[in-house]
């Protein structure tokens, strides 16, 4: 398993905006992505360093790998 790089909220958006994911709305500081034929939405904060928890828990609900966001960074 790859290690996470240290990744802004605006970052990590446009990575899974390449994956397919579209911007819904935003609540506060937290955008809301969401993917046809998904069940799941995901909830990126806004903030200028993402604690890794935080990004390698969103990359699951994605259904993605590490490996696979790190490709479309």
């Amino acid at each position: 398993m790859a290690a996470l790089p240290y990744v802004s909220g605006e970052r990590a958006v446009r990575a899974f905006q390449r994956a397919g994911w579209i911007k819904d709305r935003q609540h506060g500081s937290h955008l809301i992505l969401i993917k046809k034929g998904s069940v799941v939405s995901l909830s990126v904060p806004q903030h200028r360093e993402l604690a890794p928890g935080t990004l390698r828990s969103l990359i699951r609900s994605a259904g993605m790998s590490v490996d696979q966001f790190l490709d479309l960074l």
